[in-house]
C-alpha cells in the first residue's frame, strides 16, 4: 500500500500515523535495544507499517492483481499496485472516512509539520514535495497518478517503465477495483485487531 492507506490504516493516535508514514525509511530489526528510548505508538506505526506491507504482498486477491499487473509492468508489478490501490481508495474516500479527502490530507499535512522531528533526514525533501504538490488529493484522479508515476520514473533508470503505468489502469480498473474492495476490508480488520493487540 502506499501513503495514503498507511496513513489511513493507522487510526487517529498521531504517534502511531508517523511511524507507520515513516516507515519505508527507517531501516533495520526494531529490536528492543534500538527502540528504547523511541515513543513506543511511533515504533508501533513502524510496526504496523511493515505488519501492512507482510499482509498485502502476500495476500491472494493482490497478488493476482499483480499477476495483470505484470503483463505490462514486470517485477514493477507491486509497486504499481501500491499506488493503483490508493487511487481507488482515494477516489472512494468517503467510503472509509467520514471527512472529504480534501479536508482529511490537510490535517494530516499539519500533523506531519507539527512531528517533523520523528521523519529520517533522507526523507525531508519527499515530505516537502508531497505537501506543496498535494500528493494525497491528487491520487484521486487519472492525471493525478499519471503525475505519481511520471515522478516515480525519474527516481532511477530501472523505474522508467513505470511512467506508462497510468495507461494500464485505465484499461483494467474494473479488475482492480473489484480486487481492491475486496481486500482492502481485510486489510483494516487485521490492522485494527494489530494495533489493538498491540496496545494492551
Amino acid at each position: 500500500m502506499n501513503f495514503l492507506a498507511h496513513i489511513l490504516l493507522s487510526g487517529e493516535r498521531e504517534g502511531v500515523i508517523m511511524g507507520n508514514y515513516v516507515g519505508d525509511f527507517v531501516k533495520g530489526r526494531l529490536t528492543e535495544d534500538k527502540t528504547a528510548n523511541w515513543n513506543p505508538e511511533y515504533v508501533l506505526g513502524l510496526k504496523l507499517h511493515r505488519f501492512i506491507d507482510s499482509f498485502t504482498d502476500t495476500h491472494p486477491y493482490v497478488q493476482e492483481a499483480k499477476k495483470v499487473a505484470a503483463k505490462t509492468q514486470g517485477k514493477l508489478g507491486g509497486i504499481v499496485m501500491d499506488i493503483y490501490f490508493d487511487y481507488f481508495l482515494a477516489r472512494y474516500f468517503s467510503h472509509y472516512h467520514t471527512e472529504s479527502l480534501r479536508v482529511y490530507a490537510h490535517n494530516i499535512y499539519s500533523l506531519i509539520e507539527k512531528n517533523q522531528y520523528l521523519i529520517p533526514e533522507t526523507m525531508i525533501p519527499m515530505v516537502r514535495a508531497m505537501i506543496r504538490q498535494d500528493w494525497l488529493t491528487t491520487y484521486a484522479t487519472f492525471e493525478g497518478i499519471d503525475l505519481t508515476f511520471q515522478r516515480l520514473s525519474r527516481r532511477a533508470p530501472f523505474l522508467e517503465p513505470i511512467s506508462k503505468a497510468g495507461r494500464d489502469l485505465r484499461e483494467n480498473e474494473a479488475f482492480y477495483y473489484d480486487q481492491f474492495r475486496l481486500f482492502y476490508p481485510e486489510l483494516e480488520r487485521h490492522c485494527a485487531e494489530f494495533i489493538l493487540v498491540k496496545t494492551t
